[in-house]
């Protein structure tokens, strides 16, 4: 017999972002916990809106699964003493387990011989467990932050006003801080805040769409998007896609409504990406666009109510932007009587960070590292990437990004252009922050991908150098993801540099500013990085080639990642395991290998000729490969190596008694061995 678990958790409005992950760690959590008490479940179905989360189970056992124990006690050298008697031991055990001690049994193990009893613990009822059950499922989800509230001594994401539990329509009965339990939920906010009846999950969802309630965030989605569509279509335009924007808006209503309204024409002077910031960021309106992707005076937001006049509704949040936009217009306007670069000077009365000093000498620090970049690898664009380099954070002394943070870099780009500077100038001061998340866009340019990596590997640097250190979760100054950044940006251009060097060259710059010793601050930054690559690498590879392949080098990631693709297109082979055996054999019998000239003379089986003039052929070959890059090549090649690899294990004993013979053939399996060197260090592949 099974029955439905329904809990519905009523709240205080929840931030829109904390809904998804709360959704998925409540699910986790009631799984862990009836998994843990041995109940049986079905198919689970969680739904959330800003005032409640709530999760059905389905098929919930009527009682836990009965269980099979085997309790091992003390050895039997210590439960008896020399005549036979039982010890406090063997009577303590005994009496814990409610039996006598002529009811224990002896069980033969490597340790010696123990007492043991075998015991069936009958399942509880589900109704009697789940009182148990959910208050803890309640207090464990994690949120990013959370509050207390009165004097209770409990936390959640906000304040809790009504708990509703049903086990097969039944009450759980539980108390929580200073709520009971039951089965009342209630309806929307301002359209229906009243309290009704529940009795299921199937009840619930039909009692709350009758006080204006949608529980589904994957049903207001959808619904959003059917109106956002339909709406613009009405306004004359289309909608500007923004899949972020409509899954946060659908996170912070109940019972959408799509409303129209526009503003003035002459706000379209401004830069699209101001005024879509603006709606977006600030007000969670949608943007529409015409047909040929301009955009348009027109706005669509949801609201959370039915009004009887949408036009107040529209009339209201018109004024909302005008004014905002009142104030980008007088900004806009404003910056533009100072030259961008004059800002320049300004940068010294801006404190970047306490121990680093003044954004104006960090622009100092990575204007010399980009301009190192971009001599070594696009002689070129030395100029323009001076240029940028310089220009990069002077929109940070102007009164729009004073007002819209989120727009440096974009004001950057827009006053520069308005300047007459180089679009590859311009387009570079706002590129330079990319990627800007997990996956991001990058820049598009070398100018832009030269400056941003200078900038990222400065802050690296310079937070190491004074202990600003990320661990666990903790990462305020976000270093992984200016680490992953310039990964990505290096690998997506192809740039060939020495990631070492770049990071020695950051150091020394910083010298100054060091609270640590520069080679530890280097060798940390270093691995730092390492790490990073190789999270990104085992995404698409198996873990142990990129171990293989790191280990013998991780100077160019470029290189580097090519050689992780040859390897794992070599481990691919339906020959490979045969070979890595071979090879592994190899490498773990030279160890550290032997430096000598191999001498002919001294081999005593035609198997040693045959992998000596073998490898005098190949040598030469893979040198040229793994010089052109061609590491998919110069592997193929060494495999063909395995047939006389075999054969002179088949035929001589390595390690010979006669010093010189062993010392020969040690020698030429290191030289076997070499044939790998910069490519993996091939005793860390599995085979």
């Amino acid at each position: 017999m099974s029955s439905e678990l329904f809990l519905e958790i009523g709240t205080e409005e929840i931030p829109a972002g904390f809904l998804p992950v709360a959704m998925r760690d409540l699910e986790r959590l009631v799984r862990k916990e009836f998994d843990n008490a041995r109940i049986g479940f079905g198919a689970i179905r969680t739904l959330a809106t800003p005032r409640r989360l709530a999760i059905a189970v389905a098929d919930v056992a009527a009682e836990q699964q009965r269980q099979e124990l085997t309790l091992s006690g003390p050895s039997v050298k210590v439960a008896f003493d020399a005549e036979g008697n039982p010890t406090k031991a063997a009577i303590g055990f005994a009496r814990a387990n409610g039996v006598e001690v002529s009811e224990l049994s002896r069980m033969q193990t490597d340790k010696g011989e123990y007492l043991f009893i075998s015991k069936v613990e009958e399942g509880r009822p589900s109704a009697e467990l789940l009182p148990e059950l959910l208050p803890r499922v309640i207090a464990s989800i994690p949120f990013k932050k959370s509050m207390r509230w009165k004097d209770l001594d409990i936390r959640f994401a906000r304040p809790i006003h009504w708990i509703v539990a049903l086990f097969g329509g039944q009450v759980v009965p539980f108390a929580y801080g200073n709520l009971q339990s039951g089965n009342l939920s209630r309806g929307h906010r301002f359209m229906a805040p009243g309290e009704f009846a529940v009795s299921g999950l199937a009840d619930y969802l039909e009692a709350a769409a009758k006080h204006f309630v949608m529980p589904d965030p994957a049903e207001r989605k959808a619904l959003i998007a059917r109106q956002l569509e339909e709406t613009a279509r009405q306004a004359g335009g289309r909608l500007n896609p923004d899949p972020e924007l409509l899954d946060e808006v659908a996170c912070l209503v109940e019972d959408p409504t799509a409303v129209c309204g526009g503003f003035e024409d002459k706000y379209l002077e401004l830069p699209e990406e101001l005024l879509i910031t603006t709606m977006r960021e600030h007000q969670r309106y949608f943007t529409l666009v015409d047909g040929d992707g301009r955009l348009l005076p027109r706005f669509i937001t949801i609201s959370n109510t039915r009004a009887e006049d949408l036009a107040v509704v529209a009339r209201g949040n018109e004024r909302v932007l005008r004014a905002r936009l009142s104030d980008a217009m007088f900004f806009w306007k404003e910056d533009q009587k100072v030259k961008l670069g004059t800002r320049l000077e300004a940068l010294k009365n801006v404190v970047y960070q306490a121990k680093l000093g003044t954004s104006y000498e960090k622009v100092m620090r990575f204007r010399e590292l980009a301009v190192g970049l971009a001599e070594q690898l696009d002689p070129a664009t030395r100029a323009l990437t001076e240029r940028a380099a310089i220009l990069a954070k002077c929109d940070l002394e102007t009164g729009m990004v004073y007002e819209f943070p989120e727009l440096q870099g974009v004001m950057g780009r827009e006053y520069a252009r308005l300047e007459g500077e180089d679009p590859r100038v311009a387009k570079a001061i706002h590129e330079h922050y990319l990627p800007v998340q997990a996956g991001g866009e990058l820049p598009s340019d070398n100018v832009g991908a030269f400056v941003s990596i200078a900038d990222k590997i400065d802050t690296i640097c310079g937070c190491f150098g004074v202990g600003l250190i990320p661990t666990g979760t903790a990462d305020p100054y976000a270093l992984r993801r200016s680490a992953i950044g310039i990964l990505n940006i290096i690998l997506a251009r192809g740039f060939r540099i020495s990631l070492p060097q770049l990071v020695d060259n950051s150091v020394a710059l910083l010298e100054p500013k060091l609270t640590r010793p520069a080679a530890e601050v280097k060798s940390d930054v270093v691995e730092f990085i390492r790490l990073r690559f190789v999270n990104m690498l085992t995404q698409e590879h198996p873990g142990d080639v990129v171990d293989a392949v790191l280990a013998a080098s991780f100077d160019d990631p470029v290189d580097a990642q090519e050689r992780v693709k040859a390897l794992a297109d070599l481990k691919g082979r339906e020959d490979f395991e045969p070979l890595a055996v071979s090879f592994k054999r190899v490498v773990n019998i030279i160890k550290d290998g032997v430096d000598a000239k191999v001498d002919a003379g001294l081999f005593e089986n035609p198997c040693e000729g045959a992998l000596s003039e073998a490898l005098h052929k190949l040598r030469a070959e893979v040198d040229g490969k793994v010089a052109a890059g061609d590491y998919g090549g110069a592997l193929r090649a060494i495999a063909t190596l395995r047939s006389p690899v075999d054969a002179f294990f088949d035929g001589v004993m390595v390690m010979a008694k006669d010093e010189a013979v062993r010392n020969n053939r040690l020698a030429l399996l290191t030289g076997v061995a070499r044939l790998f060197k910069g490519i993996a260090d091939f005793s860390r592949v599995a085979a």
